[in-house]
């Protein structure tokens, strides 16, 4: 998320009432979580795992819970108890909900909405396209031309995405997107979240079957192939001319390299390289599975001959 006005580090420490450690003044110029941070960002991080990687990331401006840690150069640290809570308030503050009488959407010339579906506010939609019955669109949202999506496909629901308590879960408040490019068709009832902190994006010329699931914060290159029950976990990256087959599943973090292809059924538990054909749960290169399934099926005739 872009602040509408940047802040120095000072500034956000006194918005939550916390201390700043070293660049107090350099400025902060959004707000993104781990996955898609950027330069003149602020994050947080609570855990001693991740302390080194949020430190030595893009980000410019880092929310944390232990104050003798090594600050990099030019860079700040806001002490606070719970950083994921103070993230949350921070937020809230720049990025207010405004419920379904926000900003009225933006309709391009010749596209049809049926009157079914619900266009929240924030919501930019292109030349040209088909809104089917019963779509709902949550904003913010951005939609280009061209673009189908079919009857009771959803774009712009919360991301699963929690902190875990003693207490239970608690909720971490969206502040992305969804990014829908020009050429892209989405099947019936499909579920495409908004980004946590960033976008959701469906590249150029996308085409996608019924009943598939892509998760916060994905992106997904231009003129891939996405059939029927897959479903794709947050912060994935698909690169260009992708195929995933039916039923695939995607775990949260992994790249799919360009032009790979997943066959129906498979779960992919590492990066897919580009150009390369997977099979399997957990999916393999299809050659090595195919042999491995064809030494599986003479089990008993191998196990026969050696007495078993």
């Amino acid at each position: 998320m872009d602040l509408k006005e940047p802040l120095p580090a000072s500034g956000i420490a006194a918005l939550i009432g916390a201390a700043v450690r070293g660049n107090a003044q350099r400025m902060v110029t959004g707000i993104n979580e781990i996955n898609r941070v950027r330069e003149g960002d602020l994050l947080f991080v609570d855990h001693p795992k991740y302390y080194a990687k949020a430190l030595n990331s893009a980000a410019s401006v880092v929310l944390i819970n232990k104050d003798d840690v090594a600050i990099p150069e030019g860079k700040a640290i806001i002490l606070c108890t719970d950083p994921c809570t103070e993230y949350n308030k921070l937020v809230v503050h720049f990025s207010p909900r405004t419920g379904w009488n926000g900003a009225a959407p933006s309709i391009g010339e010749h596209t049809e909405v049926h009157p079914s579906a619900v266009i929240g506010p924030e919501v930019r939609i292109g030349r040209d396209c088909r809104i089917m019955p019963g779509v709902v669109i949550y904003g913010p949202a951005t939609i280009g031309d061209r673009v189908i999506l079919h009857a009771n496909t959803v774009l712009g629901a919360d991301p699963f995405y929690y902190k875990k308590r003693p207490t239970g879960h608690d909720k971490m408040p969206p502040c992305g997107s969804v990014v829908i490019e020009d050429d892209v068709e989405i099947g019936a009832l499909c579920t495409i979240d908004r980004g946590v902190s960033a976008d959701t994006r469906i590249g150029k010329g996308t085409k996608l079957d019924n009943h598939v699931q892509v998760g916060h914060d994905t992106l997904i290159g231009a003129h891939c192939l996405i059939c029927a029950h897959v479903a794709i976990a947050g912060a994935v990256v698909i690169e260009d001319g992708v195929t995933l087959w039916g039923q695939v599943g995607v775990p949260s973090k992994i790249r799919v390299g360009r032009g790979a292809v997943v066959m129906a059924q498979s779960g992919l538990l590492n990066n897919a390289e580009p150009g390369k054909t997977y099979l399997g749960s957990p999916a393999r290169e299809v050659r090595d599975m195919l042999r491995e399934i064809s030494l599986r099926a003479r089990l008993p005739e191998i196990a026969r001959k050696i007495g078993l």
